[in-house]
């Protein structure tokens, strides 16, 4: 099995024939991964974490009536949809808890959590001279923010294949009435969004102990509310707290193998 960083987000997860997107997302201008609709185009079985403009909003860009994917979604991104498309056939509304085997792949969806929205992480990130210096994303910004909510519905993905489970988080937080695997092969854990992001993580991961992390999310993709997260803060909790867990910072494009 192998999971490969598409920016952002967004991953590929490979098991032998089947090639599974997960939260697809192409770079704003001035953003750090080149991601093309082209490229985009080309997997046929999609999940969505969550309805945010940055996990969903290019989703709608892959319609048209000759589309041939199956895009499993919470609820309110099925709605969202309705504003875009008259048919959603190629629409699975995801169920909690609910297997979806995918080939030989099984994929579950769990109950999960957004990070806790702070108003000094916007102002933190959106300074003047980078609101000025990406000027010509900010219609873009402010449309998709009204777009594209997620109204609570949020989930992780409990993945099993090949003998081996990744649990892949949309956001740093999780359901604490949910049941987490614990001590998965590994945890794809976004790493934006907030001023406390190692506080966070801490929460996360003393909760489900993973014996691997991916990163995810640490990079600018929309700039100017977007930001290149400094990652020595994450790497010394996890040297003093959890030294027996390795933390991989992906390289866009190239596979990790699990």
């Amino acid at each position: 099995m192998k999971l490969t960083w598409l920016g952002t987000a967004t991953f590929v997860l490979e098991s032998g024939e089947e090639k599974i997107l997960f939260d697809p997302f192409m770079q704003l201008q001035g953003g750090n991964v080149a991601l093309t609709q082209d490229e985009l185009l080309q997997y046929d079985t999609v999940f969505i974490t969550h309805c945010h403009f940055d996990h969903f909003a290019f989703v709608t860009e892959m319609e048209d009536e000759d589309a041939d994917n199956t895009v499993f979604c919470t609820k309110q991104c099925v709605e969202t949809m309705a504003k875009f498309s008259d048919s959603a056939d190629n629409l699975v509304q995801i169920e909690p808890d609910r297997t979806y085997p995918i080939g030989s792949v099984s994929i579950t969806p769990l109950r999960a959590k957004h990070i806790d929205f702070l108003w000094s992480h916007l102002f933190d990130t959106m300074t003047p001279w980078r609101v000025l210096r990406h000027i010509g994303n900010m219609p873009f910004l402010l449309w998709a923010n009204r777009t594209f909510r997620e109204n609570g519905e949020i989930v992780a993905y409990d993945i099993k294949a090949e003998g081996k489970e990744v649990l892949l988080l949309g956001s740093l937080a999780i359901d604490e009435t949910e049941t987490y695997p614990k001590g998965a092969d590994v945890l794809v854990l976004p790493y934006q969004g907030n001023n406390d992001l190692p506080a966070k993580a801490r929460e996360v991961i003393t909760a489900l102990r993973p014996k691997r992390i991916i990163l995810s999310h640490f990079d600018n993709a929309f700039p100017p509310m977007s930001r290149d997260v400094d990652l020595r803060p994450l790497r010394k909790l996890m040297k003093e707290e959890f030294p027996d867990i390795r933390v991989v910072k992906p390289t866009p494009f190239k596979a990790v193998t699990i």
